[in-house]
């Protein structure tokens, strides 16, 4: 590929232990910053719901990481995108701590430093890394009938305990919907241009539709993401929206701080994953692990 540069990327499956299960998510490994555009091909080409570019930085002293959605929208928050990004960085030996104290680990997200704590799978060696995300902030609830029309749902199958529908920002600002129950959850049909409407009247993106899990599952909620006005139809694992839902369920008393709890997302997309989230007093952790299931070439 004469003239080409050529830059390696893995694809990993977040959120998950097993190829083809949890999340996909391209990493592009890079030498620094490239042009608006190449971003935005490359990931438009790759047509997972976002590819991460990854290069450490020696005057920041940290891995830094961007990531775009197909559409070409850049993301913000600390979801699967920075988690995988970590996670290959790791799996490929980059030194991206060794400049730093064990106890302030950081990434660079876009421009904003990212907390994090990394440890190792004993079994499997895999890197097991925990996102710490901002405390909770519960903004506005949404008329439930709103979004039970926007998800083909009745009203009374939103209704659950004491919650109701409620924009929650971490990172992202997403909105909590309680569902009834997960065959209810199954079932939703998002009517994407009625959930676009929503989104751009309450000034928020994505839904994050949960089910209370029965007792003695191993997971406390299961969860679906629909997020069409940055182009995401469905998700199969959302970092950036687990934080707020651990927030919310803990500031409505339903969860525990301090304690680990688990998130299954994506068996309707037969892309099982389960994160691992932790409401604390300064802060709420993200975390899982990732798989390479893909690695390659591409060239600009």
């Amino acid at each position: 590929m004469e003239g080409r540069t050529a830059l390696e990327y893995y694809v990993l499956d977040v959120f998950s232990n097993e190829s083809y299960k949890g999340n996909p998510l391209s990493v592009v490994f890079t030498d620094g910053d490239l042009e608006l555009e190449i971003y935005q091909n490359i990931s438009k080409e790759f047509g997972y719901s976002e590819t991460s570019f990854v290069y450490y930085s020696t005057k920041k002293k940290a891995l830094k990481v961007r990531s775009f959605t197909p559409t070409g929208f850049e993301i913000d928050g600390a979801g699967h995108n920075l988690l995988g990004a970590v996670c290959g960085a790791l799996l490929k030996g980059m030194p991206i701590f060794e400049e730093q104290n064990e106890s302030e680990r950081f990434v660079i997200m876009k421009h904003s430093p990212i907390p994090l704590t990394v440890s190792f799978d004993p079994v499997t060696s895999y890197p097991v890394v925990q996102m710490h995300q901002k405390s909770a902030v519960i903004k506005q609830e949404i008329p439930t009938y709103r979004i039970a029309v926007a998800l083909g749902l009745k009203i009374e199958d939103l209704d659950v305990n004491a919650f109701v529908p409620t924009i929650v920002k971490t990172e992202v600002a997403h909105t909590m919907v309680p569902i009834k129950n997960s065959q209810l959850l199954d079932s939703c049909i998002p009517d994407n241009q009625l959930l676009i409407e929503i989104s751009k009247e309450y000034n928020f993106e994505g839904f994050y539709c949960f089910a209370i899990a029965d007792e003695g599952q191993e997971h406390i909620v299961e969860t679906r993401f629909f997020n069409p006005i940055i182009g995401i139809l469905e998700d199969p694992a959302t970092g950036t929206a687990a934080g707020p839902l651990i927030g919310f369920l803990t500031q409505k008393k339903f969860t525990k701080s301090d304690k680990e709890y688990k998130i299954l997302q994506g068996v309707k997309l037969k892309q099982a994953s389960m994160i691992e989230v932790m409401n604390r007093e300064e802060d709420i952790l993200v975390g899982g692990s990732s798989i390479i299931t893909m690695k390659g070439e591409l060239y600009i």
